[in-house]
């Protein structure tokens, strides 16, 4: 027989048996899955890499017609200049990283060194690029050099581009961070920054190997 529950005026549980209450987290009304950063920064990224798949499309279509030119091509170029440049996407890109973990743990200063240490050295990528293309026009190597040129400059060109839009979004970023934009619970907008910087930094790794090392 059971016996039901009674009421007593004046009576309230004991604290063991009390719930206890729940502490919101930051970031707790996110979802684990969720996608990092913000839909519109993918989209761009999707189309990044949409474009660099129809580029490396034509790099080996072109390396299947022209295999000695693409064996001999990556001979001439400036190879240091190829692996400056990587160390420089690489480096970058685990600044960011540094600078965004900061910012989840609420070291907003911290992520600000972190950040400006990502932009001073990527700002290294288009200096030596540019010296990289004097120093091949000062050896004869130009667009008109041979298929392997082309196409070295068309590929290479494009990810400069990128990589630049990537810079001015760091300093984008630098200044939201100096203005207290970003928080721990919101920072979508470095977040959405460090997603493209990685995948440019992708595609680097992709072309360095293609044109500087498959000799």
């Amino acid at each position: 027989m059971m016996m039901e529950a009674t009421y007593v005026p004046g009576y309230a549980p004991a604290e063991a048996e009390r719930k206890p209450e729940r502490v919101p987290e930051p970031n707790a009304g996110r979802l684990p899955g969720r996608i990092p950063g913000n839909r519109g920064m993918w989209v761009g990224i999707t189309c990044e890499f949409v474009e660099f798949a129809l580029m490396f499309s034509v790099y080996f279509i072109a390396r299947y017609h022209y295999p000695d030119a693409f064996r001999q091509g990556p001979e001439l170029i400036w190879t240091t200049a190829g692996v400056v440049n990587t160390l420089i996407m690489v480096t970058s890109s685990f600044f960011v990283a540094c600078s965004l973990a900061s910012v989840k743990n609420a070291q907003i200063r911290r992520a600000k060194y972190w950040l400006a240490a990502a932009i001073v050295t990527a700002l290294g990528y288009p200096i030596v690029k540019l010296l990289e293309v004097d120093w091949n026009l000062a050896h004869g190597i130009d667009g008109k050099a041979g298929i392997f040129y082309t196409v070295y400059y068309y590929l290479t060109f494009n990810h400069l581009v990128h990589a630049c839009w990537g810079i001015l979004g760091m300093c984008w970023a630098f200044f939201r961070l100096s203005t207290n934009a970003y928080s721990a619970e919101q920072h979508d907008g470095l977040e959405a920054l460090a997603c493209y910087w990685h995948a440019t930094d992708i595609i680097w790794l992709a072309l360095f190997p293609l044109f500087y090392v498959l000799a």
